[in-house]
């Protein structure tokens, strides 16, 4: 009849998917296809690196977004990979966009070619081999090298079954009623559906993290020597995919302690590699290269600290590691419909999982923040039709998440919900809106930065977007919900250790405003100092005799009567005093305009910079000149901000900090006036003498400039506007 005549005829189509035909490819179903690739080698590619060679990688971009990226192969223009990737396809029509870069550590990788891989010329169901020629779009008469590649296009299994069981259902019979072709419309449609929600899946999850791999980089042994005097003056480096870390520099050795921990976030079930290459810094020229070495994640088992003795390929010597994988679900992402917070009883389980009774419980989470990524209004126009393609980005230290891209609209709507775990009650949230582009990187539209001691919960705000160096507004407002739920003692306690190394993002500059700022800064410190002497010394010279004479009855009392206890005492008073004084509204400390100032003719000259980074400087050729003066004003950021932190700890800037201060000097003084000197002193030096003995891996630290840290400057204070919220 009719209906069965239509079935076979649709039958029929949908069989010869899984044949050997390109004829015809659907041009909308999702997941259809699964297209596996293997990277085999590259040939005579371009040179961009001083040596006359390159350190090349490769991506693979669908639609858009990137889905594969190989490892590095270095000083190799004939790089071999054997890599192999298995890509979901939404539209086979779509080409596969190949690109080829030379990995410089710290630096903007250097574009080597791209290429285009035709998928409708591919037969089904056949492994070809391709070689592809690179191209770059600015110089399309160079020749930079090809790419070759093994790729297989095919349909889903789960379409050649859905194919198979209606071949043997039409074998068994040969009448086909109309409810039998209603019930494999059904099942094809379930099938698809699963199809898609499998994908929307796989992209999801490639934005979250599987996992935390803990990297202790203990020391290095017999490095090779690579200056004149015999020994080297050695560091390290990290990659993991896109994440990097830096070791501290150790002079004059070859055989160096580190004793450095860092953190890298697992993206991948199935592991990943390290690449670790140990430099010997050089001033004036450019640093030598000692050796490298890798670590395979794949085969470390989890839950478990390896102590690896790695030794150093095209070099000498050895590196002594520790390496732990943990498994984590710390971040999620979910729409406005899901609300763990709205819950009640998910709600009571988080609050009890950060309840007082669970301070022990685990010391790595000290709370959980909800953040809901609601719209954007008036956003900047990154295109030339007037309109941007917006997503946003959402970070907490070095949890990175991102929302679904509104495509020509300056009004998005997202409505997402993101939860991380807090690990520093004292970090910052920051929200970063960028404009989707295919063919290069994302164009910055703008970015806020909320520190989460600063949040109040469960209200709607409308935070306006700044600029990167978060130093003036730029275009637009994003709307933002936020939730914070953490424990108090257990942020306490993380406040006393290490704080969290973000990853290494770009190298620093010199910039002419950011060294005239912080010698400004600097020199005002200093002056806070010279002043107070000079105080004591007109007490000394009589200037004002009734001051004079207080000051040398105060002096006489005090020498007479002075206990240990009395130092912490007169910070705790002079910490009362400046709280009353808030309390009491006479404070009377003035926004820092000169800052502010500073900080405005920074971005005037970052704007001039990148404009002038198209062309030549003369800065290139002066590369010693810079690295010396970049040192230079490093160490003048480094000591301002330290008496910064100092005096924003008494001036209650971060009230959380000034209260733990309290805390922290109440049991000094109590201490101090109960216990004798001696004994704390003695409790002390045995612990210090003991600690290598009790924990020969553990890392040195220092609480109280850990808890400084936390400190914001008062360049903190002005781009991140922390706001006194007294309780």
């Amino acid at each position: 009849n009719y209906e069965s005549c239509k079935v076979l005829e649709y039958l029929t189509k949908l069989t010869n998917l899984v044949g050997t035909s390109n004829a015809d490819f659907p041009s909308g179903d999702p997941g259809m296809y699964q297209l596996d690739v293997t990277l085999r080698r590259g040939q005579n590619l371009a040179a961009r690196d001083r040596g006359g060679t390159s350190d090349p990688y490769v991506k693979f971009k669908l639609g858009g977004k990137e889905v594969f990226r190989s490892k590095t192969i270095h000083k190799n223009l004939n790089p071999v990979w054997e890599e192999k990737a298995c890509i979901l396809i939404d539209n086979p029509r779509e080409p596969l966009y190949i690109k080829v870069f030379d990995y410089d550590f710290g630096l903007q990788d250097d574009f080597i070619g791209s290429a285009f891989l035709d998928l409708t010329s591919l037969e089904l169901n056949r492994q070809t081999d391709v070689t592809l020629s690179l191209k770059d779009p600015r110089y399309p008469d160079h020749d930079l090298g090809s790419i070759l590649l093994s790729v297989l296009l095919a349909p889903r299994e789960e379409q050649r079954e859905v194919t198979m069981l209606m071949r043997k259902s039409w074998k068994r019979s040969s009448k086909v009623t109309f409810s039998m072709w209603s019930s494999a419309c059904v099942f094809i449609s379930l099938k698809f559906q699963t199809q898609s929600l499998r994908l929307s899946d796989l992209h999801r999850k490639s934005q979250l993290w599987r996992g935390i791999v803990s990297v202790t980089l203990i020391e290095g042994r017999e490095l090779k020597a690579m200056d004149a005097n015999g020994l080297s003056d050695p560091y390290v480096k990290f990659r993991l995919g896109h994440q990097k870390y830096k070791s501290k520099i150790v002079p004059k050795t070859l055989n160096p302690q580190w004793r450095e921990q860092f953190d890298f976030h697992l993206y991948e079930e199935r592991g990943g590699i390290i690449d670790i290459t140990v430099w010997d810094k050089d001033v004036g020229k450019k640093d030598d290269f000692i050796g490298r070495c890798q670590v395979d994640l794949s085969t470390l088992s989890r839950e478990q600290t390896h102590k690896l003795e790695m030794p150093l390929e095209e070099g000498e010597g050895y590196l002594v590691l520790l390496v732990a994988l943990t498994a984590s679900a710390a971040v999620t992402i979910s729409d406005l419909s899901v609300n763990s917070l709205e819950d009640q009883k998910e709600r009571e389980e988080i609050l009890k999982r950060y309840s007082p009774m669970m301070m022990f419980h685990d010391m790595k989470d000290v709370g959980f923040l909800q953040v809901k990524v609601i719209r954007a209004e008036a956003l900047m126009a990154a295109d030339v039709t007037g309109k941007s393609d917006p997503f946003c980005v959402v970070e907490l230290n070095n949890d990175r998440l991102l929302t679904h891209t509104v495509y020509k609209n300056l009004n998005p709507e997202w409505n997402k919900i993101f939860t991380f775990n807090i690990k520093d009650i004292h970090s910052v949230l920051e929200v970063t809106v960028y404009d989707e582009d295919r063919d290069r990187s994302a164009d910055f539209l703008g970015k806020v930065a909320i520190p989460l001691l600063s949040i109040q919960n469960g209200e709607q705000k409308a935070y306006v977007l700044k600029n990167k160096q978060l130093t003036g507004p730029t275009k637009g407002v994003i709307y933002l919900e936020i939730d914070v739920i953490f424990n108090a003692v257990k942020a306490s306690i993380r406040t006393l250790m290490p704080k969290e190394q973000k990853y290494i993002e770009e190298e620093d500059r010199l910039s002419k405003q950011l060294l005239l700022r912080n010698f400004i800064r600097m020199k005002r410190c200093i002056m806070v100092l010279i002043n107070a002497a000079c105080y004591i010394s007109s007490c000394f010279d009589w200037d004002s005799p009734p001051r004079s004479l207080a000051a040398f009855l105060l002096f006489l009392f005090a020498v007479w009567n002075f206990e240990l206890y009395m130092i912490p005492l007169a910070l705790l008073l002079l910490l009362a005093w400046n709280y009353f004084l808030i309390v009491s509204g006479k404070d009377n400390r003035q926004h820092d305009t000169v800052v502010e100032d500073m900080l405005e003719d920074e971005e005037e000259e970052d704007d001039r910079d990148d404009k002038e980074s198209e062309k030549k400087g003369f800065m290139t050729r002066l590369y010693a000149i810079q690295e010396v003066c970049v040192t230079v004003q490093n160490i003048l950021d480094e000591v301002a901000s330290f008496g910064e932190r100092i005096k924003n700890t008494f001036n209650w800037t971060v009230p959380f900090l000034s209260w733990l201060a309290i805390v922290a000097l109440s049991v000094f003084t109590i201490i101090l006036y109960f216990i004798p000197l001696r004994y704390i002193v003695l409790v002390w030096g045995i612990n210090k003498f003991t600690k290598k003995l009790r924990s020969p891996y553990a890392i040195d630290n220092n609480e109280l400039l850990d808890f400084l840290s936390r400190v914001p400057s008062d360049v903190q204070v002005v781009c991140i506007l922390f706001k006194v919220s007294l309780w």
